[in-house]
């Protein structure tokens, strides 16, 4: 297919977004282990969770250096590749965008403080700053997701064909749906970041089974991993049944369903059917009237198969890892201890990565299904999209950059976790 400078300009985004999300996933969920882990070392005075919090707090430099790197030219593709987006919406949607630089430099003083300051502080402040530094990466990801949710439920403003008017920038920050949509993105960050964490854990526990130090680590991830699996479900529930009444266009692309039909089944796969189920979790009612994407004009519909493949990965992947932190869960209640067999470590490490594959596969799902809009029902992606040709050269510069940062940013925590192996400097032989 022939690349047009619109396709180019939304290729550039999604592939900034891809990679910045991870990033940004890490520096909202890392900190959070990291005063876990760090709190488990005060309480027991054991060495191996003060020296996880001190790796951890590294991790977390390294993620939020390059999550700036790649959040900044975020920040610039907004203005240059969708000048006519920002020209017109900036003063409606403007706010959150100041929130979240707040947010930013303030993780940022404190990190400084938490990374430096060990020693040179009170422990209650060095505390504190760990804690500051987890609210930060929370609240910056709140006050970006705002932005999304008005995006794709837009509000605060009367559109005329000059622009907006009667702005009330409240009103546009908090835009219909926002509380799930945040719920699901905070939660979506937790359980990535655990899940890769404990998947990490399990893979060296199995060439290396009696590290104690990443038994450990294994104990701090599992429980924010096991309850984040099993609360995204019910956020995701809520979300979607207010799509269903915001967005019934979008709801239809995720389902693939074309004939509006009362009692409408979900099918699974394209060939097992429940029947009335979709009708029961978009409305809690078996006969309720789901409408079919034939009810909307034909240019109005998201790519479909896209959508719907989106979906169904996120919903796949969730389901396995809330599958997987249920039987974990009745494993520690029966046993009072975290499982430990291979079996069960093999399950962790093979779902290590289940949790950015879901969240991915859901900001598919939130940007593939908001199209043709960029602001839904107002403005289109086409219309918002710079005139400034050949927007080819900066893909494939960007693409080439952002390969480059993964590398060394794989290579650098890599280095991280070869530090704890049992026989090296810093790992079991050093602490023990």
């Amino acid at each position: 297919m022939l690349m047009t400078d619109l396709l180019y300009a939304r290729a550039q985004m999604g592939l900034s977004l891809a990679f910045h999300i991870v990033f940004a996933a890490a520096g909202v969920a890392l900190p959070v282990l990291m005063v876990l882990s760090d709190l488990k070392a005060r309480r027991t005075g054991d060495a191996d969770y003060r020296l996880l919090s001190q790796k951890l707090a590294k991790g977390t430099a390294i993620l939020f250096a390059v999550g700036a790197v790649s959040g900044t030219v975020l920040s610039f593709e907004l203005g240059l590749l969708w000048p006519e987006f920002m020209g017109r919406y900036g003063e409606v949607i403007g706010l959150p965008f100041s929130l979240e630089g707040v947010a930013f430099f303030t993780e940022a003083i404190f990190l400084g403080i938490y990374l430096y300051g060990r020693e040179r502080v009170s422990p209650g402040l060095h505390l504190f700053s760990g804690v500051m530094v987890a609210v930060s990466g929370a609240a910056s990801a709140f006050f970006v997701t705002l932005v999304n949710t008005f995006m794709n439920d837009p509000s605060g403003f009367t559109p005329t064909p000059a622009g907006p008017t009667d702005v009330q920038p409240l009103v546009a920050m908090f835009s219909p749906g926002w509380q799930y949509q945040t719920a699901h993105v905070l939660l979506s960050c937790y359980q990535a970041s655990a899940f890769a964490m404990a998947g990490i854990h399990a893979f060296v526990l199995l060439r290396h089974p009696g590290a104690a130090f990443h038994r450990k680590a294994l104990s701090i991830a599992l429980p924010l991993a096991c309850v984040t699996a099993l609360l995204q479900p019910l956020v995701g529930d809520l979300s979607a049944k207010h799509v269903a009444r915001a967005q019934p266009v979008k709801l239809a692309a995720m389902e693939a369903h074309y004939e509006t039909q009362r009692g409408a089944p979900i099918r699974l796969g394209g060939d097992v059917e429940i029947p009335k189920g979709l009708s029961i979790l978009a409305f809690a009612d078996p006969d309720a009237e789901v409408k079919g994407l034939n009810d909307f004009p034909r240019d109005e519909w998201p790519p479909v198969p896209k959508v719907h493949l989106a979906f169904q990965l996120m919903v796949g992947t969730g389901s396995l890892m809330a599958l997987l932190a249920l039987v974990t869960l009745a494993y520690r209640v029966r046993k009072k201890a975290w499982p430990e067999g291979r079996r069960m470590t093999w399950a962790w490490l093979l779902t290590g990565p289940l949790g950015v594959v879901a969240m991915e596969a859901g900001w598919l799902v939130t940007e593939w299904g908001r199209q043709p809009w960029i602001v839904r029902g107002v403005m289109r992606t086409s219309e918002a999209v710079t005139p400034v040709p050949h927007l080819s050269a900066p893909f494939w510069t960007f693409t080439a950059v952002y390969l480059f940062l993964g590398v060394t940013v794989v290579f650098l925590l890599a280095r991280q976790v070869a530090g704890t192996l049992p026989g090296r400097d810093g790992g079991d032989a050093h602490v023990h």
